[in-house]
């Protein structure tokens, strides 16, 4: 393997296994309650609309134009509003006082129930973020080898600028799988393995399309997922936040997480030289 390739795998790894420390500070504390979930599943959610919308969606518009980006956006809202419709989802607990208290009157079977299924839609949102963080991951991935290949200083600098902003995105996919799962494990291992996008877009950009691809066709696919994460967090994760936190309240975390993406991403952007973006 080429040498410049094994120090833009090394830095990868170090921006994507950030994630685990996100994980660290999740799986250190207590699970929280169904109220703090719901106010950190809008504070995640408020980190993907901003990759979605202020990143992806904003870098296709500047490269391709509005017209085919916004094509490309809504091709991919659309692919995954219909792999949706295949995807068993969970429905929405009651969260009310009202109904928690006849629930507790229908013994520890209904309160069983309810748990489980409070657990299975917050284990499912968990898997969306995942998801959504690692197809983020992967152009973060192709950023680094491209800067290690200027120079070593610029590609320690975006490893180290992506590696303090993927920590908030591991807290984001790790909190919701150790609720619902009580496993510490589980979720470490689930927000580790989005880091992982990093390095696999290293290798991908190194060696399946060095100079093939279409930089037109990459930015329109960028867009794409852009339109995906928008779609999971409006359609999956949203939902999540207002049901357990309340809408003003998660309304309030959603725009927490924005402005925090945007910070980071600003950071990221200022790291990079200026020939180059992410």
């Amino acid at each position: 393997m080429d040498s410049q390739v094994l120090v833009a795998l090394a830095l990868s790894l170090v921006g994507g296994l950030s994630t685990s420390l996100g994980a660290l500070f999740v799986i250190l504390n207590e699970a929280p309650n169904l109220k703090m979930l719901g106010l950190l599943q809008g504070f995640a959610a408020g980190l993907m609309l901003s990759i979605s919308f202020l990143d992806l969606a904003h870098n296709a518009i500047n490269s391709i134009g509005f017209l085919k980006a916004n094509l490309w956006f809504f091709g991919g809202v659309i692919f995954f509003a219909i792999i949706a419709n295949f995807i068993p989802e969970p429905s929405l607990a009651p969260s009310s006082d009202v109904k928690s208290k006849k629930q507790q009157k229908g013994g520890d079977e209904g309160g069983k129930d309810t748990l489980k299924k409070h657990r299975r839609q917050v284990l499912y949102s968990g898997i969306v973020t995942a998801i959504g963080i690692s197809l983020h991951n992967f152009p973060e991935g192709m950023a680094v080898f491209l800067g290690s290949i200027k120079g070593l200083r610029v590609g320690v600098n975006l490893a180290l600028a992506i590696a303090l902003h993927n920590i908030p995105e591991g807290v984001a996919v790790a909190l919701p799988v150790y609720f619902a799962t009580q496993s510490k494990w589980q979720a470490f291992k689930l927000a580790t393995l989005s880091g992982f996008a990093e390095p696999l877009g290293v290798i991908i950009v190194a060696y399946l399309f060095p100079s093939s691809l279409d930089p037109e066709i990459l930015e329109g696919l960028l867009g794409a997922v852009g339109g995906v994460m928008a779609f999971l967090t409006l359609h999956e994760m949203l939902p999540l936040a207002f049901d357990y936190a309340g809408q003003k309240q998660a309304i309030k975390a959603v725009f927490l997480g924005m402005a925090f993406m945007s910070a980071s991403l600003y950071f990221l952007e200022i790291s990079l030289p200026a020939e180059m973006s992410l």
